[in-house]
C-alpha cells in the first residue's frame, strides 16, 4: 500500500504545473479551499504543451516550474488519480498520467521536498501531439 501522507509533516505533497495550478482551470475545483499552502517550486522533466489544452511532463534534466501544493486531506490524491486518468493497479501505458514522487526545489535550487507528480510516457506525450516547451512553464491563457 502506498502511503499518502508524508511522514515529516503530515502533509500530502503534490506538484503541479499544469490545470492544477492556482489560477488554472482545475484549481478552484480540486484544490481551492483544500490546500494549505501552496509554494511556486520547480521540478526536473520536460514539459509539453497538448493540443487537448493541458500540458505533460516526462521524465528529463529540465526545470518544469509550478507549485508545491500541501493538503492535510489525504482523499485529495484519490480526486487528483481520477481527474488525471490514473490507476495504481492499470499497466502503465493504460494510463494517461502515471503518479510517481519527485523532487522538488525553490528557486534558489534547494531541495524543499518529495512530493507527489503526474508523469506521461513519452510514447503518450508523441500520440497526443504534445509540443516541447523549452521554457518550462505552462499556462492555458495564451496572454500569459
Amino acid at each position: 500500500m502506498i502511503e499518502l501522507k508524508e511522514k515529516s509533516s503530515g502533509l500530502l505533497r503534490v506538484f503541479v504545473y499544469g490545470t492544477l495550478k492556482p489560477g488554472e482551470a482545475n484549481y478552484q475545483n480540486y484544490c481551492d479551499r483544500k490546500v494549505v499552502n501552496a509554494t511556486k517550486a520547480y521540478v526536473l522533466g520536460k514539459l509539453f504543451d497538448l493540443p487537448q489544452g493541458y500540458p505533460a511532463m516526462t521524465s528529463g534534466d529540465s526545470p518544469v516550474y509550478g507549485y508545491l501544493l500541501e493538503f492535510d486531506l489525504p482523499e485529495v490524491l484519490v480526486e487528483l488519480d481520477d481527474l488525471e486518468d490514473y490507476h495504481p493497479a492499470r499497466p502503465v501505458p493504460e494510463n494517461l498520467y502515471n503518479r510517481q514522487q519527485i523532487e522538488v526545489y525553490d528557486f534558489q535550487g534547494r531541495s524543499l521536498c518529495w512530493a507527489w507528480a503526474y508523469l506521461m510516457t513519452p510514447e503518450m506525450v508523441d500520440n497526443l501531439g504534445g509540443v516541447h516547451q523549452a521554457n518550462g512553464w505552462w499556462t492555458n491563457d495564451r496572454t500569459r
